[in-house]
């Protein structure tokens, strides 16, 4: 399996590299930071391919998807883990950290499908999966704009799986409850069935590899915010209020 992972440099990306390595796939491994991945590449024996690029730079997602088509004669999966996390809330938002994390969580998402779908057209089939959240069923208190970003990434999966129909393109969307990285330790609130990224990971590629649309977790969190997102708004919003 030839497996492109886009925020691997850490947290649960770097540990996706490691379960999927350990499972005998080949990676190819982009992020920012050349030296993270570098470093991360030999944890892994060394002989995987390192990409580095900004998935906020539309040509630089371009030209590392035709490096690596020239590298790969097909690619089985890309997986786009990439994301900036600042907790923030209205009235003190800092809005340059604001663009940045719009920016890079669902521009950057926008920016790696368009430059892979053309290989994975062109093959016929592989699998695009992106990582949302659970902080995207509903308006969260303080979790702006995060949790935009990834109730966009949800929307933008939606579609993307409606028009890949037929193509032989499995389109996925993961969403993570509460994972212990270094995101989510700028939190100063209770993470409830907060999970290390072990366990999280584990649950990801057991979901990439069965039939279902979504990858879910923790059932505990990530079902009762689905069901809380059906409810009128007006009863929505006063369990909503009780979280401020």
């Amino acid at each position: 399996m030839n497996i492109w992972i886009i925020g691997a440099s850490h947290g649960m990306g770097a540990e996706l590299a490691k379960q999927l390595a350990g499972q005998g796939a080949t990676l190819a491994l982009s992020a920012r930071s050349a030296e993270a991945l570098n470093d991360l590449n030999q944890q892994l024996g060394g002989k995987h391919i390192v990409l580095p690029f900004d998935v906020a730079d539309s040509v630089a997602a371009k030209n590392a998807a035709e490096t690596l088509q020239q590298q790969w004669t097909q690619l089985d999966s890309v997986i786009f883990m990439a994301a900036l996390y600042t907790p923030m809330k209205f009235g003190a938002l800092d809005l340059i950290e604001t663009q940045k994390i719009i920016t890079v969580n669902i521009g950057g998402a926008f920016n790696v499908v368009e430059a892979a779908l053309p290989w994975l057209k062109q093959q016929g089939r592989g699998q695009l999966a992106l990582c949302a959240s659970v902080a995207g069923y509903n308006g969260l208190p303080f979790s702006q704009p995060y949790a935009a970003t990834k109730a966009a990434m949800l929307n933008m999966a939606e579609s993307l799986y409606v028009e890949m129909a037929g193509t032989g393109i499995d389109v996925r969307v993961i969403c993570p409850g509460f994972v212990r990285t270094r995101l989510t330790e700028k939190n100063d609130f209770p993470m409830p069935f907060a999970m290390p990224p072990e366990a999280a990971v584990a649950r990801i590629i057991k979901g990439l590899q069965g039939k279902s649309y979504e990858v879910h977790f923790p059932k505990r969190l990530s079902v009762f915010l689905k069901v809380l997102r059906i409810l009128p708004f007006f009863v929505r919003s006063r369990i909503l209020k009780r979280l401020v």
